[in-house]
Parts: structure tokens; C-alpha cells; sequence
């Protein structure tokens, strides 16, 4: 795993890194005005796509740089209530995750499955709602069910349609572009 984060934090140093990860970056903004309202909870948009591709590219450490620069960025392009530095470490860590698990290995629909239930359990689920109790006060456990919910609606539904976009640019070859 060292070897993992050290080939991504070289990856940091070629230009053409920093350029897709610039346009992915503004791809992830754009793409996160798009979202549904499913429920007073339950929210599903396409912003995932730009930082999981960006953490599949280029692994962890732009991975995490990515998440955390277009978490705020996000915020300081359209403030939504109180900045909230913990949901930027969210940001930060649910890519440093995908970078891991997808990070240099090939595309499949159950790492990507796998990497999305990692990152709903741990971030989403756990991490969110240690964020909601220390800053709302909200019980531990009684954000749970609402945060369970939308994450037994999101992992499949994300992971299917990244699959299907991650396939379908290896298809027109524009990895070969990126290598």
C-alpha cells in the first residue's frame, strides 16, 4: 500500500496530472449543481464521478487533494450553511480510499461495487455521523437509519453508472490519451 500512495504522490509532479486533475476538478463542480432530491435525506448526483475518476487516475494522494480542493472550492462557489472543516477530511479521505482500491488496477464492476461500499460504511455512514453529532448535536446512532437509507440507494446506482462511464472511455481509448 506505501508503494501505492508513493507512485501517486510522483504522479503530483507531471504536468498533465495537474492539468486532468484541474478539469476534473471543474467538471466535479459543475456536475455537483446537477443533483435529485429524492427525499428530505436523500440527495443523488453525478459530482462522484469527477472525484472517483480522478482517484482511479491518479490514486490516493491526488485522489485526496482533489476531493479536498473541490469540497471547498464548491463551498466558496456556492455557500450552503456553515463551512464545516470535517466534511472537507470526508472529502479528502472517501477518494484517498478509491485511490487505494482502484488506483492502477483494472476496471471492474465489483472493485468499483467493493470501493463504493467501503466508502459508503466508512465516510458516509461512520464518519458523517461522528460530523453530525459533534457539530449538530444529532445522537450518533439516530443518524444512522437516514444516512443507511441513502447509501443503500447510492452504492449501486453510483457504482453502476461509473462502471458504465469508466467503460465506456476505455472504449474510445481515452486512457491511451492519458498514459
Amino acid at each position: 500500500m506505501l508503494k501505492t500512495f508513493s507512485d501517486s504522490y510522483k504522479e503530483l509532479k507531471k504536468l498533465k496530472t495537474l492539468v486532468i486533475t484541474s478539469l476534473l476538478i471543474a467538471i466535479g463542480i459543475v456536475l455537483g449543481q446537477f443533483s435529485i432530491q429524492l427525499t428530505e435525506n436523500v440527495k443523488i448526483g453525478i459530482s462522484f464521478i469527477a472525484t472517483q475518476m480522478t482517484a482511479n487516475l491518479f490514486g490516493p494522494v491526488v485522489g485526496g487533494i482533489m476531493g479536498g480542493v473541490t469540497d471547498i472550492l464548491k463551498f466558496i462557489i456556492k455557500p450552503t450553511g456553515t463551512f464545516l472543516i470535517g466534511y472537507t477530511v470526508s472529502a479528502i479521505l472517501g477518494p484517498m480510499i478509491y485511490g487505494v482500491m482502484l488506483y492502477k488496477k483494472p476496471i471492474s464492476f465489483g472493485r468499483i461495487l467493493l470501493s463504493k461500499t467501503v466508502v459508503a460504511i466508512l465516510i458516509n455512514l461512520l464518519l458523517g455521523s461522528f460530523w453530525s453529532y459533534h457539530y449538530f448535536g444529532v445522537a450518533f446512532w439516530a443518524s444512522i437509519p437516514a444516512k443507511l437509507i441513502q447509501q443503500v440507494i447510492q452504492v449501486p446506482l453510483q457504482s453502476i453508472l461509473y462502471y458504465l462511464v469508466m467503460k465506456a472511455l476505455k472504449e474510445a481509448k481515452v486512457f491511451q490519451l492519458i498514459a
